[in-house]
C-alpha cells in the first residue's frame, strides 16, 4: 500500500451513514466557540454527493426565512457527529439542481410512501477491538513459537538421516573393501597352486 493511501486509510471512519439523493436529513455538527463545544443541527434535502474516500462529500438545502442555504460536508469529518433520516424522498436524478428554481412546496422532494425511517450505516472499516488485537498478538507469537519448533524438528530429523546415510555408505565402502581382499587373497593361493601342478607333471 503507498504512504498516501495508507495515511487516508487511517483518517477513514469505521462506519458511514447511507445517504441517499432527495432524503431530508438532520445533520449533526460540533462548532467550536472558544473552549466550548457544541452540536449544532442542520436539517434539509441532500442534493449531490461528490468524490469518494476521504474526500467524499454530500451536500445539504434547506430554505430559511425564504432564503435557500445549502452546506456542504465532508462524509469523513470528525466534525459530523451522526446524519439522521427524517424522511424518504423520491429522486430520479444523480444531482437534485432544479430545486434551486422552486419555491414553496414545489422546493421538496415527493416523499415516498410507506418507507420505513431507518438510520442505515455502511461499514468501510472493521473496528479493532483491543481484547481481540492482544488475543491475535498470542496466537500469532503461538503460531511462531510452533514453526520454529517444527523447523528444528525437522532440522534434527534431516541430520539424524544425513548420518544414517553416512554410516550406511561406510559399512557398504567397508563390506567392498573385505570382498577386495577376499578376491586377491583367492587369486593369490591360484597362483600358488599352479606351479606345483606343474612340478608334478613334469616328475612324471
Amino acid at each position: 500500500m503507498d504512504i498516501l493511501k495508507s495515511v487516508e486509510h487511517e483518517q477513514l471512519k469505521n462506519k458511514i451513514p447511507e445517504l441517499r439523493i432527495g432524503n431530508t436529513v438532520r445533520v449533526h455538527v460540533r462548532i467550536k466557540e472558544g473552549n466550548k463545544e457544541r452540536i449544532q443541527v442542520f436539517e434539509g434535502i441532500i442534493i449531490k454527493k461528490q468524490g469518494g474516500g476521504v474526500n467524499a462529500t454530500f451536500t445539504v438545502r434547506r430554505i430559511s426565512y425564504g432564503v435557500g442555504v445549502e452546506k456542504t460536508f465532508l462524509v469523513h469529518s470528525p466534525m459530523v457527529e451522526k446524519v439522521e433520516l427524517v424522511r424518504v424522498g423520491k429522486a430520479r436524478r444523480s444531482k437534485l439542481y432544479y430545486l434551486r428554481d422552486r419555491v414553496g412546496k414545489a422546493a421538496k422532494t415527493k416523499e415516498k410512501v410507506g418507507a420505513r425511517i431507518e438510520n442505515k450505516e455502511i461499514v468501510v472499516k472493521e473496528e479493532i477491538v483491543p481484547g481481540e488485537s492482544e488475543t491475535e498478538e498470542v496466537v500469532t507469537e503461538e503460531a511462531v513459537a510452533e514453526a520454529v519448533e517444527a523447523a528444528k524438528i525437522e532440522e534434527k530429523k534431516a541430520e539424524t538421516a544425513k548420518t544414517e546415510e553416512a554410516k550406511n555408505e561406510e559399512v557398504k565402502t567397508e563390506t567392498a573393501k573385505k570382498e577386495e581382499v577376499k578376491t586377491e587373497t583367492a587369486k593369490k593361493e591360484e597362483v600358488k597352486e599352479e606351479p606345483k601342478e606343474e612340478k608334478k607333471s613334469k616328475k612324471e
